[in-house]
This record gives C-alpha cells, sequence and structure tokens, in this order.
C-alpha cells in the first residue's frame, strides 16, 4: 500500500511548483463532444473451425461465416487549453475478447481518462485513467487503420493500459512520454501482484511525411510468487512516400524471464510491413506482409514443440465516399511449419479467410 501513495507525493512535489498559471487559464470556455463509433463485419474462414471462434490469437473480427458487431463505440470528449477528459463506452465482440480478464461492468468501458496541462506552455500533461496504448500503429477503430483486420503485432500486444501517463512536447516535431501502469492490457491489476509496469515512448516527425517511434513496456504479467519480468520494444516508421502512397514498418521485439529470478530469457520477435495506394478519392488499396516468431509461447501459447512461427500476407480494397464512412473487403493467407491453427476437429498448418466491414464514424460539437 506504500508505494502508491508515495508515488501520489512524487507526482504531487513536482506538479506543485508548476501549477502557478494565471488565473484566466484556467476560467475559459471549454468545448463538449460527442463521438460515435459502429463497425459490422463478415468473415468466412476456410478453415471452417467448429463453433463460431475461429483462432485464439486473433481479438478482432473473429467470428466464422456470421455477421456481427466488432465495435460499437460512443465517447463524450471533454477538451479545454487547461484540460481534458474522456469517457467512452464500447459493446461487440472487440469488448468480448480483449476484456476477456475484466469484470463484466468494466468490458464496457473503452475510455476514461483525465489530463491536466503541468505548465504555463501546456505541452506537459498527466493523463490518468483508461488510457489508449502507446505500443503500436494501429488504433481499436478500424477506419482509422489501412488494413481491414489487425496485424499480429497488434492483436497481441495492448490495445489499453490502465494508469497515469505523462507527456511532454519540447518541439512541435518531438513527444516523449513515460508511464506508470497496472499491467499488460489491464483495468485492474492481477491479483497477486504487486508490481506496478513501466512504459517509454518516443516519438519525431523527421518531416511532413516521415515519423519515427520507439515505444516500450517493461513489467510483469504475473502474481508475485511467480513473477516474471517482460521487456518489450515497439519500433515503427510511417512513410508518405507521396499523396497516392503510405508505407509504414513496424518491428516488435520482446523477451521475458524463464523463471522468476532466472537469467534466462526467452525472446520472440515480430517484424511487419504495410503499403496503402490510394486509387482515386474514393478509393484504396493495402497490402501486409507481416512474420510472428514465439518459440517459447511467452504471447501465444501452442502445444507445436517450436511455439508460435507463423508468415503473413492480406490484401484488402477499401470504399470510402467521405471521411465518415468506409467499407472494405480483405483476404488473408497465415502460414506456419506446424499445424497450428483451428480447423474442424484437427489443426492445419494455413488459414485462408476472407472478410468485410462497414464502418461510419461521425462526431458533434455540444458546446
Amino acid at each position: 500500500m506504500k508505494a502508491p501513495f508515495t508515488l501520489c507525493l512524487i507526482i504531487f512535489s513536482v506538479c506543485r511548483p508548476l501549477l502557478t498559471f494565471a488565473q484566466d487559464d484556467w476560467q475559459q470556455d471549454y468545448q463538449l463532444s460527442l463521438e460515435a463509433y459502429a463497425e459490422v463485419f463478415y468473415v468466412y474462414d476456410f478453415n471452417r473451425p467448429e463453433g463460431n471462434s475461429r483462432q485464439p490469437f486473433f481479438y478482432n473480427y473473429n467470428r466464422h461465416n456470421e455477421f456481427n458487431l466488432n465495435l460499437g463505440m460512443i465517447r463524450l470528449n471533454l477538451d479545454h487549453s487547461k484540460y481534458r477528459a474522456n469517457l467512452a463506452f464500447q459493446a461487440g465482440t472487440y469488448a468480448q475478447d480483449n476484456y476477456a480478464a475484466e469484470q463484466d461492468l468494466l468490458k464496457t468501458v473503452f475510455e476514461a481518462n483525465i489530463g491536466m496541462s503541468l505548465n504555463q506552455k501546456n505541452n506537459l500533461w498527466l493523463d490518468v485513467g483508461v488510457l489508449p496504448s502507446h505500443l503500436g500503429f494501429e488504433s481499436a477503430l478500424g477506419i482509422e487503420n489501412p488494413t481491414l483486420s489487425r496485424s499480429l503485432s497488434a492483436e497481441n500486444s495492448p490495445y489499453f493500459l490502465t494508469g497515469a501517463k505523462l507527456t511532454f512536447n519540447p518541439t512541435d516535431r518531438l513527444e516523449l512520454a513515460g508511464l506508470v501502469v497496472n499491467g499488460w492490457q489491464r483495468i485492474q491489476r492481477l491479483e497477486g501482484n504487486s508490481l506496478p509496469s513501466f512504459g517509454t515512448q518516443v516519438q519525431f516527425a523527421v518531416a511532413d511525411r516521415m515519423l519515427l517511434n520507439w515505444s516500450t513496456f517493461i513489467g510483469t504479467d504475473f502474481p508475485d510468487e511467480e513473477r516474471r519480468m517482460r521487456y518489450f520494444n515497439n519500433l515503427y516508421g510511417q512513410f508518405q512516400w507521396s499523396e497516392k502512397f503510405m508505407l509504414l514498418s513496424g518491428f516488435d521485439f520482446g523477451f521475458q524471464q524463464q523463471s522468476k529470478g532466472g537469467a534466462t530469457y526467452e525472446l520472440w520477435w515480430v517484424p511487419t510491413i504495410i503499403g496503402q495506394y490510394r486509387i482515386n478519392p474514393k478509393w484504396q488499396s493495402a497490402f501486409r506482409l507481416e512474420y510472428y516468431q514465439d518459440k517459447a509461447g511467452v504471447i501465444i501459447p501452442t502445444d507445436a514443440t517450436d511455439g508460435f512461427r507463423t508468415s503473413g500476407f492480406s490484401l484488402n480494397f477499401d470504399y470510402q465516399p467521405n471521411p465518415r464512412l468506409i467499407c472494405r473487403l480483405e483476404g488473408r493467407w497465415l502460414q506456419s511449419p506446424n499445424n497450428i491453427f483451428e480447423k474442424a476437429s484437427a489443426l492445419t498448418n494455413q488459414n485462408v479467410f476472407v472478410g468485410t466491414s462497414l464502418a461510419v464514424k461521425f462526431g458533434e460539437k455540444l458546446r
């Protein structure tokens, strides 16, 4: 109990001398807006697995041969030059699969956070609550991503984190952040784990068309008696080569102790390349190349002797008549040297599926 209290005292001590702003700044009007998002989908998996769920390592669009809601979300956003807040609730298979470890009521919480500026320039912020993850280059909102389905990298790293985030923008092009969180994609801290987890982020816009990012996670996803430390790195670059072509290149690598206090570590690594081409103002296409190697089954456990090793390729076509609406069609192929993919009454070394989705996102300023 002492550690969180001490942390609060440290944060308060750091913030107190910074909170000497002109009172007029705090009295300015705030803006309040309401945002809604919905995405429905249909996926046909040619492996035809038993039951409705397809593969245990997918957490989006993971239903076979049925129409369903991947994510429905409604968010209330408060914005002020000195403070901000977000409160968002959700429903859909995304919430069912990604929040499976949470209490039923918490599964409805997509986002719940409050932020406050800590200096007069408003380039130092403290945000606390349920936050979007600083790891990865893909959003939980499909309309914001170049592909319909999520990469293996995104599906098997956190979409959300719960804790405190300190963000500093020394220039318009550089952002630095440090986090203290409850664990690896958790709202509630794991029962029996008394150690908070930590994260960092460095994001640099080299030029108007080039963005570089390095994010980290340091912590554990085990109770104290069997604690194994996990260290994770997420690196990516986003390159807008022309008005029509964008390239994302990412590389994740992590390692985790094999046993509590041990000097041996188990490694996993994930390269990903995504290219998006805008055919015309309403049509666009994207491809993805990816590989995931987790021989020890740290993140994706399997019964295979050499763990999870998978190569993948996907191709999608999108029709987007305006920024608020998108209709997508995607084909995806995954292949492994081992039989690790679900199939009716058996496992196989390949997985091919096609999917389609229709997503809409809109907002309204309330004041």
